[in-house]
């Protein structure tokens, strides 16, 4: 890993912008507000809660992450964003129904002060949602400038110090790299001929990067995830991360899979469906989308159980995902999983897992410490893609020729190990040798 410089204390405020302020995005501006006033806690979120061992386990060190590295404090933080729909964050915070109202009531004036900017927005690209908040241009090289204005004027009017920009907003069509996306000069190309290639979440990518801002995707579009935005990120000297965060289902394959491989215990099939009736269920009731994520979802298990490795016991697995749009669940997503595994001699063992979650209330504390830590990133001169960040993300960004890491364990290994080297500590190994020496 190459770090250009010394990591310094975060001074004056830090700007975090959400395209996209419906369900994710509110959740995250009302917790953290609630938080600063202390109404809750920051449960969910590493950066606030988390801790790190330093030194031997006979060392007795175990800090604070917040206290270990140099984040930027909630009081600093400062929100804005963009929507298709007009409603101050107040407005569609009640719409989506996550928080409870008592709960948004304190936070009220706060969360009213809080008002989408017009998105770039393209129903091609997202085939079930139309709004009127939207900006016109006649190339997307147009909005693109558009955007700019809007950070800019962001930036002077909250008077911060530093920007982070994180994808909130909803999947798109599957779109695969194309020669639009193979360098800089193919893509603003792209841009200025407003290609079909270039959908509106890289229009926000481009305009973030270009003005030196890191940009973090939420979502299972490809996005930054294309040469030409990653060479871009990198002679900026900008930290990407992505893509899609690993909140419900996925959280938990990444949890029990590598449990099973480190077992050896075989897999012959996993079942995977979800009812969920927020915006996302109703984007992703159209096929497009849909493929988009299951994208994201089937890869997990194929990486992580490594079936040319492993061909006896994985290579025949049958994976299935389905997710159905429900209204009346709202965003509280329910996920069945049916597991059929094997163990010694081949006899055949089954797990259920029913789990009733709250996609955006384990979304939002993703929000939180990626915003934290990329600035963070930033600030040590760390460029490109954050593959130590792949702890947060169901289809992690890497480099090219690698395959992604998806073991939640060894993510998080990778994740404090690089809070260990920027601070100039021992790297663990968990070998523990020296203590029976």
């Amino acid at each position: 890993m190459e770090i250009k410089k010394k990591l310094t204390k975060p001074k004056g405020k830090l700007g975090i912008l959400t395209p996209g302020m419906g369900a994710v995005a509110t959740t995250f501006y009302a917790g953290v507000e609630a938080v600063r006033r202390g109404h809750a806690k920051p449960f969910g979120s590493l950066t606030q809660m988390g801790t790190i061992r330093l030194g031997k386990r006979t060392d007795n060190r175990t800090p604070l992450i917040k206290d270990f590295v140099p984040l930027a404090g909630m009081d600093d933080l400062v929100f804005g964003g963009w929507d298709i729909f007009e409603d101050n964050a107040y407005e569609a915070a009640m719409h989506a129904g996550v928080l409870e109202p008592a709960l948004l009531e304190k936070v009220r004036p706060f969360l009213e002060s809080v008002k989408p900017m017009k998105a770039v927005f393209d129903q091609n690209y997202v085939k079930r949602l139309s709004g009127t908040w939207v900006k016109k241009g006649k190339t997307w090289w147009d909005l693109a400038e558009q955007l700019k204005e809007d950070i800019l004027a962001f930036k002077e009017r909250e008077k911060c110090d530093r920007l982070v920009m994180v994808w909130c907003a909803s999947t798109e069509i599957f779109l695969k790299p194309t020669e639009a996306h193979r360098d800089i000069e193919s893509f603003e190309k792209a841009l200025k001929a407003r290609s079909a290639e270039i959908a509106p979440s890289m229009v926000y990518a481009y305009a973030a990067l270009s003005l030196g801002i890191p940009f973090a995707n939420g979502a299972p579009n490809l996005t930054v995830d294309v040469p030409a935005l990653v060479e871009l990120a990198r002679e900026k000297g900008v930290p990407v991360c992505g893509k899609d965060f690993k909140t419900g289902q996925t959280l938990m394959k990444t949890i029990l899979a590598p449990g099973l491989k480190s077992r050896m215990l075989g897999l012959n099939g996993w079942y995977s469906t979800n009812i969920l009736g927020n915006r996302d269920g109703e984007v992703l009731d159209d096929p497009e989308s849909f493929k988009t994520k299951e994208e994201s979802k089937l890869s997990v298990l194929e990486h992580i159980l490594q079936p040319k490795l492993y061909p006896d016991l994985y290579g025949k697995f049958s994976h299935v995902v389905r997710i159905n749009y429900y209204p009346p669940r709202g965003d509280n997503k329910e996920g069945w999983d049916n597991i059929d595994i094997f163990g010694w001699l081949g006899y055949p063992m089954q797990i259920k897992i029913n789990f009733l979650c709250r996609d955006s209330i384990l979304a939002a504390p993703i929000v939180l410490d990626l915003a934290l830590f990329m600035d963070m990133a930033q600030r040590a001169g760390m460029r490109g893609i954050q593959e130590w960040l792949s702890f947060y993300f169901k289809s992690p960004m890497h480099a090219e020729g690698l395959y992604p890491e998806h073991d939640l364990f060894i993510q998080l290994m990778k994740l404090k190990n690089t809070l260990r080297y920027l601070q100039g500590e021992d790297l663990i190994t968990h070998l523990g040798q020296e203590y029976y020496d």
